[in-house]
């Protein structure tokens, strides 16, 4: 997962309006997949797992408003610290908040795996189509920031290397507690992320040619993880 990082790098060797045309059906991709794993084997295995019980819903809530209050702090500074006419705040702060959002990643896929290997699978791959374009899209707004590109791919990196890091705790607190709530709020991440970030995208196109580009896109998110069964 964090190798996918290192994936920013090919925007160096595409033109702007191949990148521009690629991009949004990656996201497309990505949000079918996120919703795929979240609704079809996250969800499901946490409910077989603890049962119909409120405190699945709590916890997918959790997910959900942990990532919605990152989003908001991440924006919050941005809006404080990029008013002095520099994008060099906006880059750390790209890396700040892909940090955390890979730890909380490493957290859900650790705790996915933990509990079931299909489902850890079907999880990190869900994850992992979501990371190529938001990789594609941090890397590229680091190098235009004025960064130079070995030095955006480099952090880009280190910062992508938090997903082993939640991994690790997730298997480390397995030995201690029981981590099946991950698992709700691991869906409860992938809505929020699917929902608020990617969907958004690529609602602002409005040719009917798009439209269908990004809805073949997204049914071939989904169908991989619906073929993988629960």
């Amino acid at each position: 997962m964090s190798a996918i990082a290192l994936v920013g790098s090919i925007t160096l060797l595409l033109r702007a309006e191949t990148l521009d045309r690629i991009l949004l059906p990656l996201v497309a991709f990505a949000a079918g997949t996120l919703l795929g794993g979240a609704l079809l084997h996250i969800l499901p295995e946490a409910i077989e797992r603890v049962g119909p019980q409120p405190s699945v819903f709590l916890w997918l809530l959790a997910g959900f408003t942990v990532f919605f209050a990152l989003e908001q702090l991440l924006h919050w500074h941005h809006s404080h610290k990029g008013a002095a006419g520099t994008q060099k705040p906006l880059g750390y702060l790209i890396l700040i908040g892909d940090a955390l959002h890979n730890f909380l990643g490493g957290l859900a896929v650790g705790g996915a795996f933990i509990t079931d290997i299909q489902l850890g699978i079907s999880t990190w791959l869900a994850a992992a189509a979501h990371e190529v374009p938001q990789e594609l899209g941090d890397f590229g707004v680091l190098v235009h920031g004025g960064w130079r590109s070995g030095r955006a791919l480099l952090f880009n990196f280190i910062s992508a290397l938090t997903f082993l890091l939640g991994s690790i705790v997730a298997y480390l607190a397995s030995l201690a507690i029981d981590v099946k709530f991950l698992l709700p709020f691991a869906a409860g991440n992938f809505l929020y992320i699917a929902a608020s970030d990617l969907i958004p995208e690529i609602k602002r196109t409005h040719s009917l040619r798009s439209s269908l580009v990004h809805l073949t896109a997204f049914s071939a998110g989904v169908g991989p993880l619906y073929l993988l069964g629960p």
